[in-house]
């Protein structure tokens, strides 16, 4: 019998979706299953996308061009252009989804064993992008107990080693919430440009952000601009994770040239996402609003209401819609896999991503997990309700 690779054995297993076949096999059952594991809104797409998709008269479902459509491209400079981030349209990449423009900037950018640094808890499929690039994560910890904030400049320069190559971050965080301050930010730019580093800067959650405190893009810090590679896409903002649509943006000329190489080999980014993501650009500002008022509503009910049940504990998320909280269990992957395999209140149970998945420190994240508040109000409650229950019930808590 053949083998499978090393990579295929090392790949980690997403703690977003790992547990989806507990989660089919409880709705066979019968039970009702919130989830509150995977980022997927539930708010309407945009009425514009929707239009262009239903009015596609095209004979011909043809490739596009492999850096993806000019007049998408042109659609996204002006609309990074009203965050102040000043590109231009050769300086865009269009991808097959956000996923896509990490692989193939880590491909780009990175040798076999190569490291990148990485505040962690982070995105889950970072690792595994890395993985495939042959490269290695070396992760620097946050903690709960500070909301997440970033580590110290000294934290970051314990990790730095000749094979270095970048830091990479989420801002917005997933799966966190954080919201990088601008002198968290400056600190970042002065340690690429002194180590000579890329600074892979994930913003796929700006239009998310709720202190007040203004969103600062890796694009804003002078004086690294050759550096930056921003990593973005239309599936949060927009509801359309189907469509499979995102973007690599850099200045750095060399670096273009390179990930174009992979983008030729993949042929082109998909083109009916395509079409409806640049319909969907010329979404209305009270369409971006109606959903950023919904999620400000939606953080407020689910960690005030989190953090009345005894033994819990989020901090207040400041972007994106994602709470890591701390659970009264003596283990969150097995309480996540009990919650679905041997428990229900009132015909329902919840699913929730164990937070373990997003470190990769073996044993942080042992009693959190990562929820997201892409649910109703009326649903969110709900599922309070039984995750509280739950707590009550289960053999390994441990208040």
């Amino acid at each position: 019998m053949p083998t499978i690779s090393s990579r295929g054995k090392e790949i980690p297993a997403s703690p977003i979706r790992k547990l989806v076949p507990l989660s089919n096999a409880a709705k066979q059952r019968g039970v009702h299953v919130y989830h509150l594991n995977i980022g997927q809104p539930d708010l309407p797409t945009p009425q514009e996308g929707l239009d262009a998709l239903r009015s596609i008269d095209r004979t011909i479902l043809e490739y596009s061009p492999s850096e993806g459509l000019l007049s998408l491209r042109q659609k996204l400079r002006s609309y990074y252009n009203t965050f102040n981030i000043n590109v231009d349209v050769d300086d865009i990449i269009v991808t097959a989804g956000g996923s896509e423009a990490v692989l193939f900037a880590f491909m780009a950018c990175l040798d076999p064993g190569d490291e990148i640094i990485v505040p962690e808890p982070a995105y889950a499929n970072y690792m595994a992008f890395a993985i495939s690039a042959g490269a290695k994560i070396v992760t620097v910890p946050s903690s709960i107990d500070d909301g997440f904030a970033l580590p110290s400049v000294e934290e970051f320069e314990k990790l730095i080693t000749p094979r270095t190559k970048g830091i990479l971050i989420c801002n917005p965080n997933n799966p966190t919430g954080y919201l990088y301050t601008m002198k968290e930010m400056i600190q970042l730019r002065d340690l690429v440009k002194k180590y000579d580093l890329y600074l892979f800067s994930d913003e796929v959650y700006r239009e998310f952000c709720y202190t007040g405190a203004p969103y600062i893009s890796a694009f804003h810090l002078p004086g690294i601009e050759e550096q930056v590679v921003l990593i973005d896409s239309v599936s949060k903002r927009y509801s359309e994770c189907g469509i499979r649509i995102g973007a690599i943006i850099t200045k750095h000329k060399e670096l273009k040239e390179s990930i174009m190489k992979f983008c030729m080999a993949r042929l082109s980014p998909p083109l009916l996402g395509q079409i409806v993501a640049e319909a969907s650009i010329d979404a209305s500002r009270e369409y971006m609003l109606m959903n950023y008022n919904e999620y400000v509503d939606r953080r407020k009910f689910l960690i005030d209401g989190l953090n009345k049940i005894p033994g819990c504990y989020s901090p207040i998320p400041m972007g994106a819609f994602y709470t890591v909280v701390s659970l009264p269990v003596d283990d969150a992957d097995k309480f996540c896999e009990w919650c679905l395999e041997e428990f229900q209140y009132d015909g329902a149970t919840v699913f929730m991503a164990p937070a373990s998945g997003f470190y990769t420190t073996p044993g942080r994240g042992k009693n959190e997990v990562r929820m997201a508040y892409v649910l109703k109000k009326e649903d969110l409650a709900k599922a309070l309700k039984v995750l509280a229950e739950a707590l009550k019930a289960y053999p390994g808590r441990t208040v």
